[in-house]
C-alpha cells in the first residue's frame, strides 16, 4: 500500500472519440511518476451492439478501435508499470484480453498480465426472471432483449490490481469506478471509507467523458472560447491520500482546464448533485469547492460520500423494429413552399402506415417535434436553401423500408427540382433500465489464462 498521491489519466470519452490522444496521456504520466491509465468506451447502445457483433463472431464484440488505442503506448505502459484499465471488453472482455496479447506478441512486447471482470452480463433464468417480476410480464415478455447488464463497480479492480494485472479488462462497469478501482488498490481505502470513495468517484465522473473537463463540448464562440480544439487535450487527475484531488491534461495539448469547464463536467449526467448513485458509493458534492490553482490546474474539494445503494443498475437493450430515414434538396426559387409540398405527399401516402417525422433543415429541424405541430405552427418562409429530411420506425423491415422509395420517388413524383436523394434503413434499438439486488448479480475477476 502507498500513502502518497495517486496520478491516473484518461484516453477516451466513448467508443468512436480520438485516437490520437492517448499517447501524449501517457507521456505526461511517464514524466511526473504516473500510476494508471483508463479508456472509457461504453454507452447503454454502444454494448448492445458490441453484442450483436459477438452473436455473428464468437471472437468479437468488444471495442472495435482496441488496437488503435492500445497499439501506440503498450510497451510505455509496461515498460513504465503504468496499469491500464478500461470497459473495453464490452461483451467480451475474454475476446478483447486475447486480442491484448496477440498485440503484445506482434509488437515484441513482454506477455502482459491480462485480469478479466466478469458478472454484468445478466443471462440466468433467476437474473431474468426478477427483472420479469420487476419490469412487469406484459412489458418484458413483449421485449426481444439484445443484452442484459448491471453496473458493476471498483472493488474487483482493485483485487486484479493488487494480484499484480498490467490490464484490467471489463465489461459493464460504472464509469467512474475505472478510476476508483486503481485508486483502491493504490491506497488500500476500506471498503466503507464512503468519504474517500465519493471522492474517487468524483474524480473518476470528471475523467470518464474525455476531453469534456478540458474545453470538448464546452466552446462557444466568443463566450466560452477554448485554444487548440484540434488537438484537445485528454484529463489526468492527481489524487490524495485524503481524497483530495486536483484536475489538469496532457503536456503540449490544446484545451483549458478551468473552473468552468469542471463545473460544467461535474453536473454532466448528475440528477442529484447530494446523491450520484454508483454501485460503490452514494457521492455527494453538494458543497464541492473547485478553484483554479494554476494554468490549466484545478482543485475540486467539499466532496464526501454515503453507504452505497442495495442494488445495482441494470440496463436492458432489446430490438426496437426499424428506423427509416430519407432526405432530399431543394433551392432557388420558392424552395421552401416545394419542400413543405413534398413532405405533404409523402405524409398523405405513408402517414397512415407509420408516424413520421419531418425536419425542414434550414428553416426547421432540431427545435421541431415529432408530431410536427411546431412545423404545422411555423409560417411558411422563403428559404432558398432547404433539405426534408423525412424518417420514420416500424417493426417490420419491408414496411418501413417504404420511406426510402417513396422519398426517392420524389425525383419524377414531387414537387420541381429536388435532388441529392440520401436513404438509411437500420435496425433500432431500445433501452429500459431497471434494478437488482446485488446478491443476484455478483461480480467477480479472474486472470485470462484462468478464463
Amino acid at each position: 500500500m502507498e500513502t502518497n498521491s495517486f496520478k491516473i489519466g484518461c484516453a477516451t470519452g466513448f467508443s468512436g472519440d480520438r485516437t490520437d490522444g492517448v499517447m501524449p496521456v501517457v507521456q505526461s504520466l511517464v514524466a511526473t511518476g504516473g500510476h494508471a491509465l483508463i479508456f472509457e468506451t461504453l454507452a447503454e447502445r454502444t454494448l448492445a451492439l458490441a453484442q450483436l457483433a459477438k452473436n455473428r463472431d464468437p471472437e468479437l464484440g468488444y471495442e472495435p478501435l482496441l488496437v488503435d488505442l492500445l497499439k501506440p503506448v503498450l510497451g510505455t505502459c509496461l515498460q513504465h508499470n503504468i496499469r491500464i484499465v478500461s470497459n473495453f471488453g464490452a461483451a467480451n472482455p475474454p475476446a478483447a484480453a486475447r486480442r491484448i496479447k496477440a498485440l503484445a506478441q506482434e509488437l515484441g512486447l513482454r506477455s502482459p498480465r491480462i485480469a478479466i471482470l466478469a458478472g454484468d452480463q445478466l443471462a440466468q433464468a433467476d437474473q431474468l426472471a426478477y427483472l420479469r417480476e420487476q419490469l412487469g410480464p406484459s412489458h418484458f415478455d413483449g421485449m426481444d432483449i439484445v443484452s442484459a447488464n448491471a453496473y458493476q463497480g471498483a472493488h474487483e479492480i482493485a483485487q486484479a490490481l493488487l494480484a499484480d494485472a498490467d490490464i484490467v479488462v471489463a465489461g459493464r462497469v460504472a464509469d467512474p469506478s475505472l478510476v476508483l478501482g486503481p485508486a483502491l488498490a493504490h491506497f488500500g481505502w476500506a471498503a466503507d471509507d464512503w468519504h474517500k470513495l465519493g471522492c474517487a468517484t468524483i474524480a473518476g465522473h470528471l475523467l470518464e467523458c474525455g476531453t469534456q473537463v478540458t474545453g470538448g463540448y464546452f466552446a462557444v464562440p466568443g463566450l466560452k472560447d477554448v485554444p487548440g480544439m484540434d488537438n484537445l487535450g485528454f484529463p489526468i487527475a492527481q489524487i490524495n491520500a485524503s481524497g483530495a484531488m486536483t484536475i489538469t491534461k496532457a503536456a503540449g495539448t490544446g484545451g483549458i482546464v478551468s473552473e468552468q469547464t469542471v463545473k460544467e463536467q461535474l453536473l454532466y449526467e448528475v440528477h442529484n448533485p447530494a446523491a450520484y448513485l454508483t454501485p460503490d458509493v452514494i457521492a455527494d458534492i453538494s458543497q464541492v469547492t473547485v478553484m483554479q490553482t494554476a494554468s490549466n490546474t484545478v482543485s475540486v474539494g467539499g466532496i464526501t460520500g454515503h453507504q452505497r445503494p442495495d442494488t445495482l443498475k441494470v440496463n436492458i437493450c432489446h430490438h426496437g423494429g426499424w428506423l427509416a430515414e430519407a432526405e432530399i434538396s431543394y433551392a432557388g426559387v420558392q424552395a421552401e413552399a416545394r419542400a413543405r409540398l413534398a413532405a405533404d405527399v409523402i405524409l398523405k401516402r405513408l402517414g397512415n402506415t407509420m408516424k413520421l417525422r419531418v425536419d425542414l433543415i434550414g428553416v426547421l429541424s432540431i427545435l421541431g417535434d415529432d408530431n410536427g405541430e411546431y412545423l404545422r405552427k411555423h409560417s411558411p418562409g422563403a428559404a432558398r436553401d432547404v433539405r426534408l429530411r423525412i424518417a420514420g420506425a416500424h417493426a417490420q423491415k419491408d414496411i418501413a423500408e417504404r420511406v426510402l422509395r417513396e422519398v426517392t420517388a420524389l425525383y419524377t413524383c414531387g414537387p420541381a427540382g429536388g435532388g441529392g436523394v440520401r436513404t438509411s434503413l437500420r435496425p433500432r434499438l431500445n433501452s429500459v433500465s431497471s434494478s437488482i439486488p446485488r446478491d443476484l448479480a455478483p461480480a467477480s475477476w479472474c486472470f485470462m489464462e484462468e478464463a
